[in-house]
């Protein structure tokens, strides 16, 4: 008889093991999905948008508006590196972390590849020691990781924005949108439990993302503006692309 529980960290690992048992749960954006995503990211020449070396649409449009300037940003999930190296071309100095040794190895490839420096971090952001995240960042770019949590673990996320985001820093986030032509699960969180399913990913209101984020300030909230073909930005209509800023007080 285990009784393992004593911190809330323990909750949380044990609340993941609802999930790590089921067939879907290994695609969780922390540290249990690890072999998901490695193999996902190994295989450079699947059929997926987003593996194109394109930044965010939106963040590209953020950056040449003036609504976020060059700074310490810090990319979640960095897949294929294509935002990290997007920001770091635009004079941003970058970290980006990833829980895919192969997804931090292509990154590593493409910052070669146009010349530009950025801080490589193989792991789970929401287990990292303070040393290894070197905030506060005036960024943070989460372009397909908040949408893979499962409900429990925004706590972590929240916490690990608490402690990196600098006070007027940004939050540039994209995750899938609920409603008409979205993309995800809409069952309930309790109904996730209940299913111990995560569905390949949990799609998002308006609504449920400002109150998630209630204590950022809203800047900027809308769906993704589908790019062309031969576009050389990233854009697809069946995701929520959000901007929230830290107060700073």
């Amino acid at each position: 008889m285990d009784r393992t529980v004593r911190t809330v960290e323990d909750v949380l690992t044990l609340l993941d093991g609802l999930f790590t048992s089921a067939a879907e749960s290994e695609r969780l954006a922390t540290g249990d999905g690890r072999d998901y995503w490695e193999r996902f990211y190994t295989d450079r020449d699947r059929n997926v948008p987003f593996f194109a070396a394109k930044p965010d649409e939106s963040l590209a449009a953020q950056v040449d508006a003036g609504l976020i300037g060059p700074g310490r940003a810090l990319d979640l999930g960095c897949g294929p590196g294509r935002n990290a190296v997007f920001l770091a071309e635009r004079g941003f100095e970058v970290d980006a972390v990833d829980l895919s040794p192969a997804a931090v190895a292509w990154t590593r490839e493409r910052a070669a590849e146009a010349g530009v420096d950025i801080r490589l971090t193989c792991g789970d952001a929401f287990a990292a020691g303070p040393g290894e995240l070197r905030g506060p960042y005036d960024l943070v770019v989460d372009s397909g990781c908040f949408h893979h949590l499962a409900p429990h673990r925004r706590i972590s996320y929240l916490a690990l924005l608490d402690r990196v985001l600098a006070p007027g820093g940004h939050l540039a986030l994209t995750c899938f949108a609920a409603g008409e032509n979205g993309m995800g699960t809409e069952l309930s969180d309790a109904d996730l439990y209940r299913e111990r399913s995560l569905y390949g990913g949990l799609a998002y209101t308006p609504e449920a993302l400002r109150r998630i984020f209630a204590d950022l300030t809203e800047v900027e909230l809308r769906r993704m503006r589908e790019q062309p073909a031969g576009s050389a930005l990233f854009g697809v209509p069946f995701l929520w692309t959000a901007l929230f800023r830290r107060p700073l007080g």
